[in-house]
Order: C-alpha cells, then sequence, then structure tokens
C-alpha cells in the first residue's frame, strides 16, 4: 500500500510556517511498514488542491491531506474533496450538536461560521474530534480513500494515531515496519564515500527486498549514510539493520563517528570515559565555539574542565606559555594544546589556530588551521584547509578537531 501526504494552507508555500506536519505523518507510516513515496504542498486554492488530490490518487492508494478543516472561507478542503468525489456537501446536525457543545464547554461562543465545520461530502464518513473542534473526514473515492486531518500540530498527531492509523493498517491486511539507521561520518567528500560504498550498492540493487543506502550531506554534521529496512517485525528489521551497519562500517572504517543522533561531542566523552580521562581546550579561531559545543553535551562535566579562548597573539604567550613565532602554525598549536593541558591539570589538550576570514593572515591564506592535541603518550598538530566562509570555516574546524582527538583516542585502543 502506498500513501501520499498532501499539506494545504498557502503559509507553508510562503515559509511562514514550516511543514512539521508532513515529517510526523511520514516517519508514523514508517513505523507502520506503509510505503510513501510523494509528499506535496499546495495553497488554498481549490483548483489547484482538486488538483494535487486527484494527482496524488493517480499514483498512491491512500491520501491524508492536511490543514484547510477551519471555520474560515479559505478552508476549502471539504469543498475540494467533494469536487473530487463528485457529490455534494451536506451539513450533518448531530456534528453541529457536538462543536457547539465542544465550545460551550469552554465557555465560548458558536458563531455560525463554525456549522462550516460539520460538512462532509456525501459518502464520507466523520474522524472524531477530541482536541480541537474540527472533525476529521474519511472519503472513499473509488476503491482508494482520502483522510482529511486538521493542519493544528497537537490536532493532526491525535486523529491520525487514533483514528487513520489503525485503519490504514487493517486496509493494508499484513503488518510491517520500515526502520531506518544513520551512520554519521566525518573527513570524507561525499564523491569517495560513493566510490568506496559503490560494490556495496550495486549488490543491494540486484537484490530486491534488502535494505537500501542513502547519501545525506549535511554540512557541518558531515555526510551521513542512511540505511532502510522493511520487515515483517521490528526485531526483524533491528537484525537486518544491525548486520548492515556492521558491513558499512567495515568498509568505512574509522570513517564513521556515530550513529543517528550521536554527535562527534558526544562519542569523545565516551572514549575519555572510558580512560577516565579529563580534558582542557584553547581555542583561538573558534573563539570558544568547541567549548559550547561540548558543554552542551550532557554529563560532560565529568570529563571537560574547560577552555581558554586565546584570541590574540600576547594571551596566548602569557596565558598558555606559547614561544615567541608564528601564530599559525605547528608549533603554536601543539604548544597551546600542551598549555591548556598543565594549565587546567588535565590528561588531554585540545587546541585550534588558524585564518577564519575574510583576510590572509601571518601570509597564510583563509581557511588554514592547526589542530592540536596533547595525550599522555605526546603532542602533535595537523594541517587543515577549510572551505567556505568565515562562519562555515569556524564550524568546520570545531568538528574537525573533536574528530582528530576521537581517531587519536580510537587508535591507543581498548582501556
Amino acid at each position: 500500500m502506498r500513501c501520499e501526504v498532501v499539506a494545504i494552507g498557502t503559509e507553508l508555500l510562503l515559509g511562514q510556517v514550516v511543514d512539521s506536519n508532513s515529517a510526523w505523518i511520514g516517519e508514523k507510516l514508517a513505523e507502520a511498514g506503509i510505503d510513501s513515496h510523494f509528499q506535496v504542498k499546495v495553497g488554498d486554492n481549490i483548483e489547484r488542491v482538486e488538483a494535487a488530490l486527484r494527482i496524488a490518487l493517480d499514483r498512491s492508494d491512500v491520501v491524508i491531506c492536511c490543514g484547510g478543516l477551519g471555520p474560515t472561507q479559505d478552508d476549502i478542503t471539504r469543498e475540494a474533496l467533494a469536487r473530487v468525489m463528485g457529490v455534494a456537501l451536506e451539513r450533518d446536525p448531530e456534528m453541529v450538536a457536538v462543536i457547539d457543545a465542544i465550545l460551550a464547554g469552554r465557555d465560548r461562543p458558536c458563531p455560525p461560521s463554525n456549522a462550516r465545520q460539520a460538512d462532509r461530502p456525501v459518502g464520507a464518513s466523520f474522524l472524531r474530534q477530541t482536541l480541537g473542534t474540527a472533525p476529521g473526514l474519511a472519503c472513499p473515492v473509488g476503491d482508494k480513500v482520502v483522510y482529511a486531518v486538521p493542519g493544528v500540530p497537537h490536532e493532526m498527531e491525535d486523529m491520525v494515531e487514533r483514528a487513520v492509523l489503525p485503519d490504514l493498517v487493517a486496509r493494508a491486511g499484513e503488518r510491517a515496519t520500515i526502520r531506518s539507521r544513520t551512520l554519521r561520518t566525518w573527513g570524507l567528500a561525499e564523491s569517495v564515500l560513493a566510490e568506496m560504498l559503490a560494490p556495496r550498492l550495486e549488490y543491494l540493487d540486484a537484490a530486491p527486498g534488502g535494505p537500501t543506502v542513502a547519501f545525506l550531506a549535511s554540512g557541518m554534521e558531515g555526510i551521513k549514510v542512511r540505511a532502510t529496512v522493511k520487515a515483517p517485525t521490528e526485531a526483524e528489521a533491528v537484525a537486518a539493520l544491525d548486520a548492515e551497519e556492521q558491513m558499512l562500517r567495515s568498509i568505512l572504517g574509522d570513517a564513521v563517528f556515530g550513529v543517528d543522533d550521536e554527535t562527534m561531542e558526544h562519542v569523545i566523552g565516551e572514549l575519555l570515559g572510558q580512560r577516565r580521562w579529563s580534558l582542557a581546550l584553547a581555542e583561538s579561531m573558534t573563539g570558544g565555539l568547541v567549548s559550547s559545543r561540548i558543554v552542551d553535551t550532557p554529563g560532560a562535566s565529568t570529563w571537560f574542565k574547560g577552555g581558554v579562548v586565546t584570541y590574540a597573539s600576547e594571551v596566548k604567550l602569557n596565558v598558555l606559555g606559547v614561544g615567541e613565532g608564528p601564530v599559525i602554525s605547528e608549533e603554536c598549536a601543539v604548544q597551546m594544546a600542551e598549555g591548556a593541558r598543565k594549565l587546567l591539570d588535565t590528561d588531554v589538550g585540545l587546541s585550534v589556530t588558524g585564518v577564519a576570514g575574510p583576510g590572509r593572515q601571518e601570509n597564510q591564506p583563509v581557511g588554514t588551521a592547526w589542530l592540536g592535541v596533547a595525550l599522555p603518550t605526546g603532542s602533535e598538530a595537523v594541517h587543515v584547509r577549510l572551505p567556505g566562509d568565515r562562519v562555515r570555516i569556524r564550524q568546520l574546524a570545531a568538528t574537525s578537531v573533536l574528530d582528530l582527538l576521537r581517531r587519536r583516542l580510537l587508535a591507543l585502543g581498548p582501556q
């Protein structure tokens, strides 16, 4: 069974409201094992809403449309559905009484316009409301069906979970679940990842019914590799994802730093926690950005002692004990990391220095960065060139220095 989502409202097209409803419905459809190949947004125009619904019904078995069920003149979903069904609208006296009772219970008058919410196409049935005044609709169109639900998110979520999904599952005839898992990577371009995974993708393409793999470029968060499976049960879906994750990790190696919502700083915290090591930071070009990300991580106080923003050259010298010489250099990055480690009495020191732009500094081009790390086993610095504007360069530098520490901690082996 294929289900399409049609979100109705001109405000969605103008960007005044973000269409979170379609994303939520898509997630719930996946959990129920129902395929959803299209999501559409359309403005408050009856001809365009009718056209969108007809197109959706041509290519899908079920349509869920959100919004346009209110009492005002621009709420035209009911009228559009009647056109699609080829029937008239009828006003249901019992639903008028229900709406009146809801408003009376809130000590609110019932204006005549609210009675519009009791209109339904002939042959359609109401989906009872429990949170708002607008009932939903279940509209048969031949052997297909359109569900109309309110656009207010909490009203929509209640109605979909309570009334729409159970009916959809019953119509599907068999239970299934669709699950995804996302591996988060850093340090490899999307094209490189694609080349590394090409043989695996070719194998999966030749094996219908197995996992599918897709790439998601996420800017400051690196490249995500998402595996998706459809299986009869939750346990079978999880087992298939476990197997595919291991296969992908065997190909990508330590480029994978986390899964799903795991951030780089979360992973760093786990690795440091395993060794009961503490961390100190010395930041120049990132200006405290790395420290800010770390303290956003729950439990960071158990392994992060603090950081020093040494933006000016004299602060590097006076606070961290950096020697005279270029501050955008390997030597400076190492001395900053070692200085932070000594100053805050930690096991690990981490540093960033470089040129965020817009102009060159010490004759170094914009995007130049030196990342330093000081461990009990020794110190080093790594040179990187980062693309983008000032904001992007600083963000990339923050993730890159955390990734450097992650890789060095992994190289030490298990504690």
